[in-house]
């Protein structure tokens, strides 16, 4: 007679209309995601279950399981979702080591255009730096980068090129003044630079993504540590497909280690 009073569980509750809440097994969702970005997560954190969990409830879902079934079904959700558990956290000029190798490439292949692929290009900083980077050693190149992402939001702020300082602090101040227009709070990168990168939303793992073409050098950084071996193996071979020459390595974050 004292079960009215039970304290609910917080994962496993009843609503007034008899709605089932179940936000406790992620497992089945984790690896719908995984099969479905190539993105794997340690289940044995409670980060996944709780971003989980804020997405069920504002969109008004009631277990993981209708989540699931709702993406597979639902474009919209599928992608909000994909918004919702993939990061983008990045800035200009990180790990130029690799984009000054970039231009030693450029400089021994006496090239005068180049065509760049840039997969994440998360919030635009890489692919921008890239272009701004090979300005100022090629005054005169003919420079294209093509920038993807999966996360549709990213490539909103991708296109829009407003950085607070905190994104381009790395940056030398004659760079901030030549390529960007400072606003209040913000930095506005110019349209002639903008006009250097086309943003697509992508996924690397499908079929669509090799009409992209071939490109002079692949860039694919700090993606592949969100990856198992195996799927890390086959995202690697998918970007070397890309290469217009094959002798050219693809350029991966330093996190981005093979087993």
């Amino acid at each position: 007679m004292f079960n009215f009073f039970k304290k609910r569980e917080d994962n496993l509750v009843k609503d007034s209309n008899s709605t089932k809440i179940n936000y406790e097994d992620a497992v089945d969702i984790a690896n719908y995601f995984e099969s479905l970005t190539g993105v794997s997560f340690d289940l044995n954190t409670s980060i996944l279950k709780n971003k989980l969990t804020t997405f069920c409830r504002h969109h008004n879902l009631y277990s993981f399981e209708e989540l699931m079934q709702r993406s597979k079904n639902d474009g919209l959700i599928r992608q909000d979702l994909i918004n919702a558990l993939t990061t983008n956290e990045t800035y200009f000029y990180r790990e130029f080591s690799q984009i000054k190798e970039l231009l030693s490439v450029i400089t021994s292949s006496k090239k005068s255009s180049v065509k760049i692929l840039c997969a994440p290009c998360a919030t635009g900083e890489e692919p921008y730096s890239i272009v701004i980077a090979i300005l100022e050693k090629f005054p005169s190149m003919n420079v294209h980068i093509v920038g993807i992402d999966i996360n549709t939001e990213a490539l909103k702020k991708a296109k829009k090129a407003s950085y607070t300082f905190r994104h381009v602090n790395k940056l030398p101040t004659q760079l901030l003044e030549k390529y960007f227009t400072s606003q209040k709070e913000t930095y506005e990168l110019k349209d002639d630079i903008k006009d250097k990168v086309t943003l697509k939303q992508a996924n690397i793992f499908d079929d669509s993504f090799k009409d992209l073409g071939k490109f002079d050098y692949v860039f694919s950084r700090n993606m592949l540590i969100y990856f198992e071996q195996e799927t890390k193996l086959k995202a690697k071979k998918i970007l070397e497909s890309m290469r217009i020459d094959n002798t050219t390595d693809v350029f991966l974050g330093h996190a981005d280690l093979f087993e």
